[in-house]
């Protein structure tokens, strides 16, 4: 009996660390280029992994959040924008109480941050934000914190990014990324999500020289 026990709570403390939220410790390993002209994005809609590689060698691989109804668009595309204290120009809630619900329905007013904000297409971009374990977003791509502003410092107006239902490292790199769900987490109150000071650094080095 006690070894039936010790065996069912192993495989609890499996399946509860196999999926994260914000305040389970998540962390993010991202190594700097060494050419950063060489730096490219892949993004998997099926896993909704990111992996951001140079050449075979890669820099970060984390898992993201992409749209709702295949919303994210495919293809090939490039960095043309970034902007690290980006807030939305449409999403949040007026003093109305209308708008579009971004994780829970916080009301905040239109302006809601999308901090490291990183445009691969024109109002689509790579941005800070809640990561569910589905599609979930407009369109754009969400990060973790954690990653988001590492994959600011690895990407640089220009850098390549494809986009597709899947990508060779699924099979490969896929299989150590560490999932994460936050659909459970709270919503910051909004005096927090208004502030300036919303927009920061995790802490620590965003980028390990190796």
């Amino acid at each position: 009996m006690k070894k039936l026990l010790s065996l069912l709570t192993a495989l609890a403390a499996l399946t509860l660390g196999a999926c994260v939220n914000s305040s389970g410790g998540y962390s993010v390993t991202a190594y700097a280029p060494k050419n950063p002209a060489n730096v490219r994005v892949k993004v998997s809609n099926g896993t909704q992994h990111i992996y951001v590689m140079e050449g075979d060698r890669c820099l970060m691989a984390v898992q993201g959040c992409v749209g709702e109804h295949n919303s994210t668009p495919s293809g090939n595309h490039t960095i043309s924008n970034k902007i690290r204290n980006k807030r939305s120009g449409s999403f949040g809630f007026d003093s109305q109480g209308n708008g579009a619900d971004i994780h829970h329905g916080q009301s905040v007013a239109v302006g809601y941050p999308m901090g490291f904000w990183c445009e691969f297409a024109p109002s689509y971009g790579f941005h800070e934000g809640f990561v569910w374990s589905i599609p979930r977003t407009h369109g754009c791509i969400r990060m973790h914190r954690e990653a988001a502003a590492r994959f600011f410092a690895l990407v640089h107006v220009g850098t390549p990014v494809n986009i597709a239902s899947s990508q060779p490292e699924d099979a490969t790199i896929g299989k150590t990324v560490r999932r994460l769900d936050q659909r459970n987490d709270p919503d910051p109150s909004s005096s927090r999500l208004m502030s300036s000071s919303y927009f920061q650094d995790p802490p620590g080095q965003l980028l390990i020289q190796q």
